[in-house]
């Protein structure tokens, strides 16, 4: 059970819960622009006022969806990170249960990326709106950073998991747009990718190459300095 799941304790919570459970159904089952306040309000047995004072727009129900999609993901990606020790295999673990998580929405996920796409849009997986759910999955790379044999000095150590995340959704915008059977296409990319991240981490021993890297992935990880 997701941590958002508790048991609703009022009449606001329980409304609130009915809200999310009806449009979580509906953006997974309609997509986002078949999905409209009326109509969840409508299924929810609820005036359209109510749902909008519980919920100001479709996209705060958006993030709610978000939030279960992550800790989805969470609740795969965990068990089989056990005994997985390797930082790549760690990563490859991370990427392909996310990505197998999202398979069944392929066919309505160009809906979504239109409203994330935008910098300013609160959709944005990078906008302040959409921290709950980058936190989840953050917090699962990092998991798989911190977990690995592999001890990597700071700041690089530090910085990685949101580099990984950063990666993980260009890798997320290639799928949606992957036309190859089962997506195939992606599947060779994150195999090829990973492959690299194997060649790479022993040349880490090498401080030209440790420090060019590490102020590459600080400044994807958003680092100043």
């Amino acid at each position: 059970m997701f941590e958002n799941d508790a048991a609703p304790v009022t009449k606001r919570d329980r409304t609130r819960a009915r809200i999310r459970e009806v449009a979580i159904r509906s953006l997974r089952e309609r997509g986002y622009d078949g999905t409209t306040m009326r109509g969840i309000a409508d299924e929810a047995g609820l005036s359209v006022g109510n749902a909008y004072y519980h919920f100001p727009t479709k996209d705060h129900l958006v993030q709610e969806l978000y939030v279960e999609v992550q800790h989805e993901h969470v609740a795969r990606a965990t068990p089989e990170l056990e005994g997985v020790e390797e930082l790549a295999d760690r990563v490859g673990v991370v990427v392909r249960t996310g990505l197998a998580n999202l398979r069944s929405w392929h066919g309505i996920a160009p809906q979504f990326l239109t409203t994330a796409i935008a910098p300013g849009s609160p959709n944005n997986p990078m906008s302040p709106e959409s921290a709950p759910a980058r936190d989840v999955v953050l917090g699962l790379f990092r998991q798989a950073v911190d977990g690995s044999r592999t001890k990597l000095p700071a700041p690089l150590g530090e910085d990685l998991p949101r580099a990984l995340w950063t990666a993980y959704l260009l890798v997320t915008l290639f799928w949606v747009y992957d036309t190859s059977p089962d997506q195939r296409r992606t599947d060779r990319l994150v195999d090829t990718a990973l492959g690299v991240l194997r060649f790479a981490l022993p040349m880490l021993r090498v401080r030209p190459f440790r420090r060019t890297v590490t102020e590459i992935v600080g400044i994807v990880a958003g680092r100043d300095a």
